[in-house]
């Protein structure tokens, strides 16, 4: 029994520690784009990210890559909380242009 319970143990330590996203602490990114989408953004969500953490400096608490009007119609959109404050910011994914940055209200 004991050698179970330090089996499983051991096997989600090494789970969660093997899995990047888990392990640096970092939001994982969901999309609501297709695999081709991503292949036709000409910026990278690493690169998106530097661009919204300029534009409003805080934590990402959620990221995604999604087709939504505006600009190309295809963007990165991050929330970001500041103190007790989360922005919406989204960056158009073809040409790293802010296409919103505004106080993020739950209501989308």
């Amino acid at each position: 029994m004991r050698y179970t319970v330090m089996l499983a143990a051991s096997v989600l330590a090494v789970a969660v520690l093997s899995t990047p996203a888990l392990a640096s602490g970092k939001v994982p990114a969901t999309s609501t784009a297709s695999s081709s989408s991503k292949q036709q953004a000409r910026i990278s969500l690493v690169q998106a990210r530097k661009i919204a953490l300029k534009a409003y400096p805080g934590k990402i608490i959620s990221e995604e890559l999604e087709h939504e009007k505006g600009g190309s119609d295809l963007r990165y959109s991050f929330d970001i909380r500041h103190g007790k404050i989360v922005h919406e910011v989204g960056v158009d994914a073809m040409t790293g242009k802010i296409l919103e940055n505004d106080v993020d209200n739950g209501h989308d």
